[in-house]
């Protein structure tokens, strides 16, 4: 069995194993770390070798420490980066070069429609019908988007909302709420395979899926880093938030959503979303700007360019081909977006 797995922020661990009679045999441990001293690679073997195969990540994680010669030091691993990789390996975890990946960047789009779009397209890939998928959002209005399990009466002003004509709708995922601008927001969707996150835990999917782009954001000389549960984070502030949904039918698969501060108006957001104001008394801050550091000011980059940049380093890394909604997705995207995330039913069912 094989398995891999990038330390977020560091480097790649592979883990090379057999089980017999239910434990761990034949463990080989490897990557491009950095590890002193030489001996420590036999010890994480050996520690290794006879675990019961169904230990998790944090107790796999516990033998090696305890089996490390003192004064070992790891650059770019992290003893919990090879319990995860273990566990990919008994997983049959795929890697995001398995998979022929697909781009899809469409005009503005009006809020409800880019909800359904999310549930659509990670329904095919569930049921095997469209490979891995990233889609760049264009919005076609301003907007809340709220959690799916947030109250809309907690989380929205309704009359700041009407004042500024911003449309409140309620996304499939968790979280909390996404306050957008179609000139100020980045936002992007993976719909992947359940298979890609296997051996993952709910944490560890996020900093694994938001990989790729905390290196876009490097080359843009942007050091930003996952900030868990669900955040990325710069010396200057939160640049974005992500969430998440499962899908369970067919082969599974994972939804996994990214909203990018590219630029603000901290004034206007603090007068749609009330949550925004608690939040900011609770820190002791004055200003939204102090905890959200757009990107146009960290880059100096026009927004079209930041994401031009960001596609092409996906592109690099794993390839990414140029695709399109096809016209049964779409149909069953506009469906869903009238019959239920434009719904009052849907968007107040946590009133």
């Amino acid at each position: 069995m094989h398995g891999e797995y990038k330390v977020p922020g560091g480097k790649l661990v592979v883990v090379d194993l057999d089980v017999e009679d239910g434990v761990l045999s034949g463990v080989r441990v490897a990557g491009d770390f950095f590890l002193e001293p030489d001996e420590a690679i036999l010890a994480i073997n050996s520690a290794l070798e006879g675990a019961p195969a169904d230990t998790d990540a944090a107790g796999l994680a516990a033998r090696i420490d305890a089996a490390l010669p003192p004064g070992t030091t790891m650059y770019g691993l992290t003893s919990e980066g090879i319990g995860v990789a273990v566990r990919r390996a008994l997983a049959h975890a795929t890697d995001w070069t398995d998979y022929d990946w697909q781009l899809i960047h469409d005009g503005p789009q009006s809020p409800a429609l880019h909800m359904a779009l999310d549930e659509v397209i990670t329904a095919e890939v569930a049921a095997g019908r469209r490979p891995p998928t990233l889609r760049v959002w264009e919005w076609g209005a301003p907007a809340v988007v709220i959690g799916s399990f947030q109250s809309l009466r907690n989380e929205v002003d309704p009359e700041g909302a009407e004042r500024h004509g911003i449309t409140v709708v309620r996304r499939v995922s968790g979280g909390g709420a996404m306050f957008i601008e179609p000139g100020n927001t980045i936002t992007y969707s993976l719909s992947v395979p359940d298979a890609l996150v296997q051996g993952l835990s709910f944490t560890d999917s996020y900093a694994y899926l938001d990989d790729w782009v905390l290196g876009a954001l490097g080359d843009m000389g942007v050091k930003a880093w996952y900030q868990p549960l669900n955040d990325i984070a710069t010396d200057a502030g939160k640049i974005a938030g992500a969430a998440q949904k499962r899908v369970v039918a067919d082969e599974g698969a994972v939804l996994h959503h990214v909203t990018m501060a590219y630029d603000i108006d901290a004034d206007k957001m603090l007068e749609v979303l009330r949550i925004g104001r608690e939040k900011l008394s609770d820190k002791g801050t004055k200003s939204a700007k102090k905890r959200v550091d757009p990107l146009r000011r960290q880059t100096g980059l026009p927004r079209e360019a930041v994401i031009e940049r960001m596609i092409a380093s996906f592109r690099g890394r794993y390839g990414l081909a140029e695709g399109k909604v096809t016209d049964e997705e779409m149909s069953r995207a506009r469906k869903l977006a009238e019959t239920k995330f434009s719904h009052e039913e849907w968007t107040a069912r946590v009133p």
